[in-house]
């Protein structure tokens, strides 16, 4: 049964009239910072689509980068189940901690940690990795063997998985399609990184294509490769 809208009115403001805010990118999943917004912040939010919060200590409404211009594009706003905090869905510019660093989480408490890095969802971990990979002058890993052979070696292996793959999809059983669909998006992730394109832009641009159809979508990008004159 489809829920109506929670309202503003709905939201469970603390006794100062605030709830709690995360901020998380809407392309990649990152957690980028969490704060406290008023009425006023969140309606400002919603009119502006830029990030609004308060801040508690200086007891004042503040736009995320009226001084730093890291600012904060908002998509969404999404509330809880319970109404006490707000989940704000978009896209920052820079760095969105204090301290300059992309996200306000970093301090990992996990046992044998032994440096800071920001928390990331699994595709993000893995871009970190492929690119230290890349990095690293005394690498011997199978990464650092196609990056060196570059885009012949890359396309040959994206060739040979997106095959294997398609075959699976036809033949083979559900474990076997996952593993071969994890194979094919690893050596497509190489590729991106020879290229030097980030993940979050092929994400974004899944996310340019919600509520458009694929005959649409292939329909434009026909267009604009049609040859001119």
């Amino acid at each position: 049964m489809e829920r109506e809208a929670m309202k503003l009115d709905e939201l469970k403001w603390d006794e100062r009239g605030l709830v709690t805010v995360v901020v998380q990118d809407v392309a990649t999943g990152e957690i980028r910072m969490l704060a406290h917004a008023n009425r006023e912040a969140v309606e400002n939010t919603l009119s502006t689509g830029e990030a609004h919060f308060y801040s508690r200590s200086r007891r004042a409404q503040w736009k995320k980068g009226e001084s730093s211009g890291h600012t904060i594009r908002v998509d969404e706003i999404v509330a809880d189940c319970d109404g006490d905090a707000v989940l704000y869905l978009g896209e920052a510019t820079g760095p969105s901690c204090h301290t300059l660093e992309e996200t306000c989480f970093f301090e990992r408490l996990d046992a044998g940690a032994a440096k800071k890095e920001p928390a990331l969802p699994i595709l993000g971990r893995l871009e970190r990795e492929l690119n230290a990979r890349r990095d690293s002058s005394g690498d011997k890993s199978y990464t650092r063997y196609l990056l060196d052979r570059g885009a012949p070696k890359i396309g040959e292996k994206i060739r040979e998985e997106a095959g294997e793959l398609a075959e699976a999809i036809a033949n083979e059983s559900d474990e076997r399609v996952v593993s071969e669909f994890a194979d094919l998006f690893y050596h497509a992730l190489v590729g991106l990184i020879h290229r030097g394109i980030p993940l979050r832009a092929v994400l974004a641009e899944l996310g340019r294509r919600f509520g458009r159809s694929g005959h649409e979508e292939k329909a434009s990008r026909s267009e604009l490769n049609a040859p001119k004159g």
